[in-house]
């Protein structure tokens, strides 16, 4: 795994421990991290170009602190943006409002929101004749709302082979184990039957991902499914339903940042 992501991991539950009371949604943010390190690395993303570049979408709007580190990381968003989460003022809080010029495409919260809004951007790209590619980043558990299944036939529909959807499938929503709250089966068997080519991944590998996000998916769109562990990098975090939203107290980031530091150093 690149340092750079042990370094992202720890940037997380730093500014997650800056924010007090206010929390994070960190173990979501641990689990798909990953992806959106390898995404941003791959993505044609030219700020002075917005028509033109891809576009991402976090649809997953509580993630948004693993998207401002990877931003940050990029030189999208500088340190003093960063820092600023959660704070007065500020307007990166923990779920992301949209600012164009800083590579924050919608404005995160209301979940299964962000899947329709990006299939309509790629139907306009489309319509546009543009040569560029929309992702989506849905959380398994936002996959019980119904209007995530309606963007997914449109998607079909429309043979949006522009479109690429990352499910974060780490088995924890904010209620419980997704497989207790509502199970829904196979989510691969699922968007195949919605007419997307589909992909099963380990989401904490490099390597995988990147070979997902280059697979060809001509006049379909493409779904990833990333299996993913909730607060991945961190023991004491890692399957705890609680850490889908919590509050970093200084013990718990000294032993966040001794776990990540023992498995940078295997």
């Amino acid at each position: 795994m690149s340092e750079k992501l042990f370094l992202l991991r720890k940037r997380i539950v730093q500014l997650a421990h800056k924010a007090g009371k206010n929390g994070a949604h960190v173990g979501g943010s641990l689990s798909c991290v990953d992806a959106l390190y390898v995404l941003f690395s791959l993505i044609k993303y030219e700020k002075s170009n917005i028509e033109q570049r891809d576009r991402f979408i976090l649809s997953k709007g509580h993630a948004a602190l693993a998207l401002y580190c990877v931003l940050e990381e990029k030189g999208i968003l500088t340190s003093e943006d960063a820092d600023s989460f959660e704070m007065n003022g500020s307007p990166y809080f923990a779920h992301a409002k949209r600012n164009i010029d800083k590579g924050i495409e919608f404005s995160g919260g209301s979940l299964s929101l962000g899947f329709s809004y990006g299939v309509g951007v790629a139907i306009a790209c489309k319509n546009k004749e543009l040569d560029n590619k929309v992702y989506i980043l849905l959380g398994d558990g936002e996959c019980n709302e119904g209007l995530v299944w309606e963007a997914a036939m449109s998607a079909s529909n429309y043979n949006l082979d522009n479109l690429v959807v990352i499910v974060d499938k780490n088995g924890i929503q904010s209620d419980g184990f997704t497989s207790d709250v509502l199970f829904i089966g196979s989510l691969k068997n699922k968007f195949e039957a919605f007419g997307f080519k589909t992909i099963e991944i380990n989401g904490h590998s490099v390597e995988e991902i990147e070979v997902a996000l280059k697979t060809e998916h001509n006049g379909v769109p493409l779904a990833i499914i990333s299996n993913t562990i909730k607060g991945h990098g961190v023991s004491s975090m890692e399957n705890d339903r609680k850490w889908h939203h919590g509050v970093v107290t200084d013990e718990i980031l000294k032993i966040a940042l001794y776990d990540i530091d023992k498995s940078m150093v295997k």
